[in-house]
């Protein structure tokens, strides 16, 4: 004859169910937050790598006298290090320029906006900053 252990091991196949359970619904109100706070990080990196990007185009206007032909002039001449990443995107070469004519008929950026498409959490599209 054979004796049973006293002690079982292990979880039956309800009470696994119901941890799953519990688990899921706890991540369904917690995944739509983290989602949102991703999104107020990339447009917050978005705000600040246009902000770089235009005190790179002044302060290169102010040593120069004139603003670059090319994003890429102000990696080159050191305003930069690296071309900054657009996070919507996730892309350098994104970028949207603003070119102006100046005298002699040389087109130089004197702006720069984001490419992405859509909008912002305030309603604004990406490409209007």
């Amino acid at each position: 004859m054979k004796q049973r252990v006293a002690g079982r091991r292990g979880f039956t196949l309800i009470e696994l169910l119901v941890v799953m359970a519990i688990v899921s619904a706890l991540l369904s109100i917690v995944v739509p937050r983290y989602m949102s706070k991703v999104d107020v990080a990339k447009e917050a990196a978005l705000k600040e790598n246009l902000n770089a990007l235009r005190v790179a185009l002044d302060q290169y206007n102010s040593d120069k006298g004139t603003y670059p032909e090319k994003l890429t002039d102000l990696v080159g001449q050191r305003y930069l290090r690296a071309l900054p990443i657009d996070p919507v995107t996730e892309r350098r070469d994104s970028w949207i320029v603003s070119i102006r004519e100046e005298e002699g008929g040389k087109k130089v950026i004197h702006d720069v906006r984001s490419g992405a498409a859509g909008n912002g959490l305030d309603g604004t599209p990406f490409r209007s900053w």
